[in-house]
């Protein structure tokens, strides 16, 4: 069985810790990031007791699809 971790556009999928998601954008806090994944405004999975967020489309949901 083959595990396919590409997304439809062929590169890989990069997923984020909620310490990476704020660092990646400036004015945005952990607390912050933390609070959306809770409050369901960004989809997210929990690996344990952390929060993992897709780049992508945490990135478009910012509105910085290119970034």
């Amino acid at each position: 069985m083959e595990n396919n971790t590409r997304n439809p556009q062929g590169s890989k999928i990069v997923m984020l810790t909620i310490k990476e998601a704020a660092e990646l954008v400036d004015g945005l806090t952990e607390y912050r990031v933390r609070q959306m994944c809770i409050n369901k405004q960004i989809p997210c999975i929990m690996a344990g007791k952390k929060y993992l967020i897709n780049k992508d489309i945490f990135l478009n949901y910012l509105g910085c699809p290119n970034a």
